[in-house]
């Protein structure tokens, strides 16, 4: 970009956050084509029922692609039109000089607008279902390479009871894996047009003009646009379709900040487990040379927290819609929407670069298991004791003040003493207890490795589904 663009405000979605990709599917030009696209349509279904002439047709089509969009003439005459849909319709039909006259002949704004809406958010969110199939599919390598690596589980961000990191990542992925149902299940269900139905969704000027064949002309049209339609709507789509699709984009945020924001406390120096892949000229603070900030995991939460906020506006959208329509959402729809896809968009290129390029501290994952793992042996203990026959309430209560005593200890910068506490503890040195054994972990993780390549198993499955899918001719 040159430094003449950045003389006015640009939006950081226009150049820093998110892919080209995902920006030309929201950029003017493919709204505009999609627009002229759906004009066309309407304008081939009419001609079939013998409203428009051949020559009229073909004139239409003639100037209906992408390169004959004029987007600096059409915003010259909403200036002085105040019309955005009816500058272009004026910019289109000057260009075709023949079928202009019989632009969107019947039509109301949202008949066209709202459609078009439609075809890029449905387009919006395969590339995002595609890209949270990719880092599913990253995780359940992480899953399989860690599948019995132990590491200490934290509650409360505490220590709490060992598990393993194949377990963790399997808890990540099986987030994704509810989001990309629910994504799916939108897709399939709720991204429907608003149909081809006129100025308040009776269609009555379309039963003036086809009589018998309203019906035909919108079939006709929606079937071309490969999109099913509602089949009764206002002169707009509900507007709870766009609440339906930020809560399941949102749902999804919320999977990748959970990730990042544990990302970020791992790969704090006093947990220490996780770093974040790093480029080799990368600086970390302007004033403290040696630092090592998550900057990506830190981006993910600032961003998905960003996109999170539009879930409110979505659903004031879908409330305060009276009647049969207001234009109180045509400003911020303009706004959240494609701003909800570049945010997320973003935020899953960096999860899959981290995924791809993370380092793990298997000595440090050593280390917080050396130092609080003890702990975590007090419980199956407590429940050996108790079978035996022993009072479990006074074990606990014993168990509790040597831990007190322990914590003291490592908190001092010394080992856990905790066993040696045990045995010296008058009480428990009368029980039958094996403390030479209680040091493997692997045993005290429970079905953890199991379950995690179970899960595998079904993200293999999905993984395999979704490539099928995708690649068929038309997936949605």
């Amino acid at each position: 970009m040159t430094n003449s663009e950045f003389d006015n405000y640009k939006s950081p979605f226009s150049w820093r956050y998110g892919s080209d990709e995902m920006r030309t599917i929201f950029s003017e030009k493919t709204k505009r084509t999609k627009w002229r696209k759906i004009w066309y349509e309407i304008a081939s279904s009419q001609y079939k029922y013998g409203l428009i002439s051949k020559s009229e047709l073909n004139d239409i089509k003639k100037y209906s692609s992408s390169k004959h969009i004029d987007i600096k003439r059409s915003l010259e005459t909403e200036k002085k039109i105040r019309h955005d849909l009816m500058s272009e319709i004026k910019t289109f039909a000057d260009q075709a000089k023949i079928g202009g006259g019989k632009i969107h002949l019947g039509a109301t704004s949202m008949d066209i607008e709202d459609n078009a809406d439609i075809l890029v958010i449905r387009e919006a969110l395969i590339i995002i279902l595609e890209k949270v199939v990719t880092c599913l599919d990253l995780l359940s390598q992480k899953i399989k390479s860690h599948n019995k690596t132990i590491c200490m589980g934290w509650t409360h961000i505490q220590p709490a009871e060992p598990t393993t990191l194949g377990y963790r990542f399997s808890l990540y992925a099986q987030d994704l894996m509810l989001d990309i149902k629910n994504i799916e299940f939108i897709l399939d269900n709720i991204v429907l047009g608003k149909g081809i139905k006129g100025a308040v969704g009776t269609s009555a000027s379309y039963r003036r003009l086809l009589g018998k064949n309203t019906q035909n002309l919108e079939n006709d049209v929606m079937k071309n646009l490969d999109v099913k339609a509602f089949l009764v709507s206002s002169q707009t789509y509900p507007r709870k379709v766009d609440f339906l699709v930020i809560s399941a984009l949102s749902s999804l945020a919320q999977s990748l900040h959970k990730f990042s924001l544990d990302f970020r406390i791992l790969q704090s120096p006093p947990f220490g487990e996780f770093k974040e892949p790093r480029k080799k000229l990368q600086v970390g603070s302007s004033a403290m040379p040696f630092k090592r900030n998550p900057i990506m995991s830190e981006r993910i939460s600032s961003l998905t927290r960003y996109m999170s906020s539009f879930l409110n506006v979505a659903s004031s959208n879908s409330s305060n819609s009276i009647l049969e329509r207001t234009l109180d959402d045509s400003a911020n729809r303009r706004l959240f929407i494609p701003e909800s896809f570049l945010a997320l968009d973003e935020c899953l290129m960096i999860y899959s670069e981290i995924l791809s390029g993370m380092e793990i501290s298997e000595a440090n994952i050593k280390k917080n298991l050396e130092i609080y793992g003890p702990f975590a042996l007090l419980e199956p203990i407590m429940m050996d004791l108790s079978k035996q026959g022993k009072n479990r309430q006074i074990i606990h209560e014993e168990f509790r003040k040597i831990s007190l005593k322990a914590w003291d200890e490592i908190e001092s910068g010394n080992p856990n003493p905790l066993f040696t506490l045990i045995a010296k503890n008058k009480y428990l040195s009368e029980l039958e207890l094996d403390l030479n054994n209680l040091f493997n972990y692997s045993k005290y993780v429970g079905t953890a490795p199991e379950r995690s390549m179970l899960l595998r198993k079904n993200i293999s499955s999905l993984i395999k589904k979704y490539k099928i899918k995708s690649n068929s001719k038309s997936t949605y």
